[in-house]
């Protein structure tokens, strides 16, 4: 299955539509770290540096997972490119997660 046509893309935009997804790495993290985020995301081409940071910062906090999409996947749902994917409601964080196995 194409990158273009997998579901986690259907999920992520259906979380875009209802504005419940963020995106960016500070953005991100300042809202995990209030409690105002259920998943963050994290592109399957991000540095090992973000994901390292973003990981420590999110421990015990909030779930933290690696992405089957790049950011060039992504970029569709973004005004500009963005590796760091947080979901503020927990039922659609849920589905996105039913998408990473």
């Amino acid at each position: 299955m194409a990158n273009d046509q997998h579901p986690l893309l259907g999920a992520l935009g259906l979380c875009r539509k209802a504005g419940k997804l963020l995106h960016g790495y500070d953005r991100v993290q300042e809202k995990a770290l209030c409690g105002k985020v259920a998943l963050v995301l994290l592109a399957a081409d991000a540095s090992e540096r973000t994901v390292t940071h973003m990981q420590a910062a999110c421990e015990g906090v909030v779930p933290c997972r690696r992405m089957p999409l790049t950011t060039a996947d992504l970029a569709v749902l973004t005004p500009k490119p963005a590796a760091v994917f947080g979901i503020t409601d927990e039922h659609l964080a849920q589905l996105c997660a039913k998408h990473l196995a």
